[in-house]
């Protein structure tokens, strides 16, 4: 099994020489054609892959800047918000106050009416009380207009007296 024959190692180098042209015309253009393909395809799938990476970190950043846009606008919307809050809470405040101050007149007014016309239904009753009370002290009935203006008269001078 070991020994060397020469006749063999002739056919054997003179059978790879033949199957060596037959395969190179008949499998080593398609085989080279395939493996171009192949490297063509790697090529244009990694370059592929690059575009799609690029693009994805595009819309990454476009993404973003999306969303701090969207937070800026919620922000001022906030802000906006606040203010016209606050501008709502200063106007229904200023319109309260202005509304009781009135209220307050109003009643300054009416006390002030009140207390008028109790003075005059005062005077009016003090005034026949002391008709009534000079009649009898007189035992005769004067003149009651004349009286009257008497008593008016110095009932107003007693008012001005205890303003003074």
């Amino acid at each position: 099994m070991l020994e060397i024959n020469p006749g063999l190692i002739l056919w054997t180098i003179l059978t790879f020489v033949i199957v060596l042209v037959v395969l190179r015309m008949t499998a080593w253009k398609p085989l080279l054609a395939a493996l171009a393909a192949r490297e063509e395809k790697i090529r244009s799938s990694l370059e592929e892959a690059e575009r799609a990476r690029a693009e994805s970190q595009r819309l990454l950043e476009e993404n973003k800047r999306q969303q701090t846009q969207a937070e800026a606008q919620a922000q001022k919307i906030l802000a906006e918000g606040r203010a016209m809050g606050e501008r709502l809470k200063a106007e229904i405040v200023e319109h309260a106050q202005a509304s009781s101050q009135h209220m307050i007149e109003q009643a300054k007014a009416e006390i002030q009416r009140e207390k008028e016309q109790a003075l005059v239904q005062l005077r009016t009753e003090v005034a026949d009380l002391a008709i009534q009370v000079a009649g009898k002290v007189l035992d005769a009935e004067l003149d009651a207009a004349k009286h009257r203006t008497l008593v008016d008269t110095t009932i107003r001078n007693l008012s001005k007296a205890a303003s003074s």
